[in-house]
């Protein structure tokens, strides 16, 4: 085979192309064999050749005729190449042989000297040792020296190779820089070459080539060599040569490397192997993981897969190619075909998968040889791989995309409890069209992917709802939904999981992510528990200052349950305030009309006018109620040093400023936008509010641009009204006689005794045992409660906590005087109540009877038909699977009270309504009736009529509470009868509060003021340290801050407004309460039947939302009004309330017990309250 590949058999002497025998070379014309190219020249040249070659040994030829063209190769003028179309192919194979055995020999060698060196080496030092043991110490000296020598110059020897070595080392490792980037250059040259093979692929297996001219053959030469380098780099690192010698990429170089440099030696190319260099894609996984490309185990497992397939099937497909269009050695190279590179990838494809379709085959023994062998392992590989990699991209997260913000929009990222429920509930409130243009985007995240339903959900809010795949505590995640650059994040809790404090300690966890991730960020979460709220003061980058917040859904449901312990009703009217509803217009006069036109209003906030600047807020107040149909209550006041203060009715001494904000209760945005449009010189004479627009006077417009619902709450103070705290500027001190202590607070400053907590907000007693408070059923029933609040719980020593503090701290501000604290007393397990007590000992007037709500007896001992209201919870709701009995209890105990029937005598004892009267009227005086804080029935002898409030997980249940009702059970919760009358609330109405909070910060301050009572961050960090108020002592300071407004209600049917209330307006009601005793009114707490001309005996009663000026009231409407503190109202019981504030008495008898007095007493009421007082102060329970 010296001439390389001619067919036949010939003896010809002049012959360059026969094989052994030297038979004459037959240069066919076409040569579609060898997929040749040549132009017209070759061809001409080729063609006379073969003529001549034909002419001078016919016989010859007609002789051995072969059975198919002999392979040549091509010769052209411009290339000098061997004339005979010799084939070289051996000598491309021979130099990548010979460099892969050679070093393997050399290897091998090298370390049998290495080892026999060692050998020898361990003997002799033996030898010498035992010489150095022989000879002594002294000639030892002498014998180590020429020892020692050679030891440092081998270390020296070792040191430089080994700092080579390390050099190597870091220049090819992916822990640095350059060996990232020399690792992912190689790569990449390697791609580059086997792009290059299925270039050349389309040519002839073997052709002639000038270096010099084929640019293709240049770029490779070049490759090449940066291949070699990188090799020797690879060879010095390797700590074991022999194994990387017979690694993958080393084999690929030898097979790839040699044969470039013959090819610019011989001038020809030799396809041959240059496949291999397919190989090279295994790593590819490797590259992108060089790159943090991919982080996941799946997609990296993915790529491992798809490389490993995809290099083995062009690896393959080479092969085939190289021997189809060859031909077999033995078979003089004659039984070739012409098949392409990618046709040899389809053939391998349809070997895989066994379709072998026939069309396609290989025709060489070698060919089929290789198909055997393959079809194996290919099947083997394709019917495991393939299925896998299907898998794995089936189970690809649908979600696992990455968010794209949008320039010119904001977005906000929600997560934590994502289900259908919490999600619809959060997007029909944050997406409400009362809101005005919200041009806000919501990113969802959560760790499992969405059901068919909330899919659905996200379908039709596709253009501003977008959801991930994902969880908050991983930062790859945070920053797929650009959590740096998000407006918010919204952390939703479970308000059904049966372990309220597991969820809040996810919750912390998420937002302690969150904010190591991006401390900047602005984050809202929801709270279950009041005490769990501490362990976010804990996180460096907590920042309430700059918008965060917690919303505790605990504290707020307990705190507007207390509300309306003072104020029945409240608690409606305030979750309809900070919740979106549309309005719903009904034509027939019935209360549902009046009750759906005040839910259609809620709680916002613009900037006044500067025609506004200067007028005390009262006058503002009336001006925008009248002439602008708005209803302000509270204004953001800031002081000197620029710090904000909302403050809530705060009275004539305050004039308003240039840029102060307000608060509203209005229908919608767009209405409110009149406070800040209103001008005096131009809207003065105007009758319409509609007509009130944007006028071309000019004004200040220094906070135009800002954003009246996220006022710049970087100095914000939330403590409510406190108006007078000492960091108070020295403006806001009133100088009204009003305002000057009474003399039972400078009593209190002499007397030395700890009142208040030490921030003056609460009222505080020693710690008390729970022993002492205890009630039994007789001790109970001995004594006569009324005017108290009755806490029917239900609980056991398994039950989460609920935090009853929250309910009770509102029931004890400060702002309330001592005498008009109403008594509580708590009915249920003792065993839940001790763990409740650590947190309720402070607190003056707490009773606990144990026993349980369901027993009418328990119920009768505590006077259950004289409180002033009932208040049904528990703690063991979340504990069942069927959401329809979570409230049974609540249902049970509720049916029960109102199932009940009482004596009529009872009736004579009329109960202690805790009111107040005006500043400036007699308490004392007949003709100033007080203003009852509630107007109760002069005689209770059903159960229907006792006040209850219950408190429901489902909202669903809230159907079972009326059996006379006619609510659909499909009815949305604020519109049924129970919760419009106040005698129902669910945790569901806080979810508003998530977008409320967000959109304006300063109304979940206004609301907590409003609701717990006065609670401050100052008092949250406190709570945090001791979990319990610190008494303290009375000071002007701490004094001062009792002077906030409260909720009351105000009756019309007797007292100063009695003549409005026969077919009166509201309106002059509000102008005549504002005006006379700076009290702000906002709502009516209505009889459900008094729109009726018959009378009724029902007495439920349902709430009124600001209603408008010309609304006519009848005499039985009770007044939702924001009064003033008075300091005079406690000076005519100083006494009493030193008395009982200092009596340590052991005694188990109520501070509002009474004796059943007689009929004679009934007829002079002064003379039965002074009674009353008095026994107060001698049976005094604490």
């Amino acid at each position: 085979m010296a001439n390389g590949g001619g067919g036949g058999g010939g003896s010809s002497s002049s012959g360059g192309g026969g094989g052994g025998g030297g038979s004459s070379l037959r240069m066919s014309s076409n040569i579609h064999a060898n997929h040749l190219s040549l132009d017209a020249s070759s061809s001409s040249s080729s063609s006379s050749s073969s003529s001549s070659s034909s002419s001078s040994s016919p016989s010859s030829s007609s002789v051995h005729e072969p059975k198919m063209d002999a392979l040549i190769i091509p010769v052209t003028m411009e290339v000098p190449c061997d004339s005979r179309g010799q084939r070289m192919w051996w000598a491309f194979l021979a130099s990548s042989m010979v460099t892969f055995f050679g070093g393997l020999f050399i290897i091998l060698l090298w370390r049998t000297l290495k080892y026999l060196w060692t050998v020898c080496c361990h003997c002799g030092g033996k030898t010498k040792e035992a010489q150095k043991i022989n000879n002594g110490s002294s000639q030892a000296d002498g014998t180590l020296k020429p020892v020692e020598e050679k030891e440092e110059a081998v270390a020296a020897e070792v040191g430089w190779m080994t700092s080579v070595k390390d050099w190597a080392g870091v220049m090819i490792s992916a822990q640095t820089l350059t060996g990232r980037v020399l690792v992912v250059l190689v790569f990449a040259l390697s791609i580059g070459a086997l792009v290059i093979y299925f270039i050349d692929s389309s040519n002839p297996i073997e052709s002639c080539q000038n270096f010099y001219k084929d640019f293709t053959l240049q770029i490779d030469m070049a490759f090449n060599v940066f291949f070699l380098l990188y090799f020797g780099l690879r060879f010095i690192a390797a700590n074991d040569k022999l194994w990387f010698w017979l690694e993958v990429n080393s084999v690929v170089d030898f097979f790839t490397v040699p044969p470039v440099f013959v090819s610019v030696y011989l001038n020809r190319s030799w396809l041959g192997l240059r496949f291999l260099r397919a190989l090279r894609l295994i790593q590819f996984s490797e590259i992108l993981q060089f790159l943090n490309i991919l982080k996941t185990s799946n997609s990296i497992k993915l790529v491992n897969l798809l490389s490993i397939f995809i290099s083995t099937w062009l690896t393959a497909a080479g092969f085939i190619h190289l021997v189809e269009n060859s031909g077999d050695p033995w078979e003089n190279f004659q039984n070739n075909q012409a098949l392409t590179y990618w046709e040899c990838v389809y053939l391998l494809m349809v070997t895989m998968s066994t379709v072998g379709y026939g069309d396609v085959y290989a025709k060489t023994t070698l060919g089929r040889l290789f198909m055997v062998f393959f079809i194996l392992g290919g099947l083997a590989m394709f019917a495991s791989y393939v299925p896998e990699i299907i898998e794995l991209i089936g189970n690809r997260k649908k979600y696992g995309g990455s968010y794209s913000a949008v320039s010119g929009r904001k977005h906000i990222v929600v997560c934590g409890h994502i289900t259908l429920e919490s999600v619809s509930n959060f997007l029909k409130d944050f997406l409400h069209k009362d809101r005005d243009d919200v041009n806000v985007e919501i990113v969802f995240l959560h760790n499992i992917s969405p059901n068919l339903e909330l899919e659905a959900l996200f379908k039709r809010h596709f253009t501003q709802v977008e959801f991930y795949q994902g969880s908050v505590l991983n930062p790859h995640d945070l920053a797929r939904v650009k959590i740096e650059s998000a407006d918010a994040c919204l952390i939703l809790a479970n308000k059904y999981c049966a372990d309220p404090d597991a969820e809040d300690a996810s919750n912390i966890m998420r937002v302690i992510s969150i904010k190591n991730y991006h401390p900047k960020i602005r984050i809202i979460t929801q709270m279950l528990q009041y005490h769990n709220k501490a362990h976010l003061l804990n996180i460096p980058s907590w920042n309430w200052k700059e918008g965060d917040d917690a919303i505790c859904l605990a504290e707020l449901k307990l705190g507007f349950i207390a509300q309306s312990c003072l104020a029945q009703g409240l608690s409606t009217m305030l979750a309809n305030l900070f919740s979106m509803r549309s309005f719903i217009k009904i034509e027939e006069d019935t209360w549902q009309k009046y009750y759906l036109e005040g839910v259609s209003n809620e709680m916002y906030t613009e900037y006044l006018s500067s025609a506004f600047v200067g007028l005390s807020f009262p006058t503002v107040c009336e001006l925008c109620f009248v002439k602008l149909k708005l209803l302000m209550i509270a204004i953001e006041y800031k002081s000197a040093n620029r710090e904000s203060r909302i403050l809530i009715n705060p009275g004539n001494h305050l004039k308003i400023q240039e840029g102060t904000l307000g608060f509203f209760i209005a229908s919608d945005a767009k209405e409110v936008k009149r406070a800040f449009f209103y001008c005096k010189a131009c809207h003065d004479d105007i009758t319409d509010p509609k007509r009130i627009k944007k006028c071309g006077c000019k004004r200040l417009i220094y906070f135009e641009d800002e954003q009246p619902s996220t006022l710049s709450p970087q100095k914000k103070q939330r403590n409510g009204g406190m108006r007078n705290s000492p960091s108070s500027s020295p403006k806001l001190m009133r100088h009204d006689p009003l305002l000057i202590p009474g003399n039972d607070q400078i009593d209190n400053m002499d007397s030395n005794v700890k009142k208040y907590d030490s921030t003056g907000m609460f009222h505080w007693c020693a710690p008390k045992e729970i022993e002492k408070v205890i009630l039994t059923r007789s001790e109970a029933a001995m004594t006569v409660l009324s005017g108290h609040v009755v806490v029917c719980i239900f609980g056991d020593v398994s039950s989460a906590l609920i935090g009853l503090r929250n309910l009770v701290m509102p029931l004890r501000a400060s702002n309330f005087h001592y005498h008009e604290l109403k008594h509580i007393v708590f009915v249920g397990s003792i065993e839940y109540l001790k763990r409740e007590w650590e947190t309720l000992h402070n607190f003056p007037k707490v009773s606990i009877l144990p026993g349980t709500p369901l027993s009418r007896a328990d119920l009768r001992a505590v006077n259950i038909n004289l409180c002033d209201m009932c208040v049904i919870l528990s703690a063991n709701q979340n504990n069942i699977d069927d959401t329809s009995l979570q409230d049974k209890e609540c249902i049970l105990a509720s049916l029960n009270i109102k199932s009940m029937q009482f004596d009529d005598s009872i009736g004579v004892l009329q109960a202690n309504s805790q009111g107040f009267t005006p500043p400036g009227m007699d308490r004392s005086s007949p003709d100033n009736s007080p203003v009852h804080g509630m107007l109760r029935q002069p005689s209770i002898t059903t159960g229907v009529n006792i006040p209850i409030i219950t408190e429901l997980v489902n909202d669903t249940n809230v159907q079972f509470l009326d059996q006379d009702d006619d609510d659909d059970p499909d009815t949305e919760l604020y519109l049924t009868q129970p919760f419009a009358c106040g005698t129902a609330f669910a945790v569901s109405v806080l979810d508003s509060l998530m977008s409320a909070t967000y959109f304006n910060d300063n109304i979940l301050t206004l609301i907590r003021t409003l609701v717990t009572g006065g609670a401050t961050p100052e008092l949250e960090a406190l709570i945090a340290e001791e979990n319990a108020l610190r008494g303290g002592y009375s000071t002007p300071q701490t004094l001062a801050n009792r002077d906030r407004c409260r909720v009351a209600q105000l009756a019309l049917l007797d007292g100063p407004f009695a003549d409005l209330g026969d077919g009166g307006c509201y309106g002059d009601l509000f102008c005549k309460a504002l005006k006379t005793y700076n009290m702000l009114c906002f709502g009516i707490y209505r009889l459900r039947d008094a729109h009726l001309s018959t009378p009724s005996q029902c007495t439920k009663r349902y709430v009124i939302t600001n209603p408008p000026y010309e609304f006519e009231l009848v005499p039985t409407d009770l007044i939702f009004c924001l009064m003033q503190f008075d300091h005079n109202a406690g000076q005519s019981r100083a006494s009493l309330s030193h008395s009982s504030h200092s009596s340590q008495s052991s005694s188990k008898k109520s501070s509002s017990v009474h004796s059943i007095p007689s009929t004679a007493n009934r007829q002079n009421r002064p003379k039965s309250r002074e009674s009353r007082d008095k026994q107060k102060k001698e049976m005094v329970y604490r």
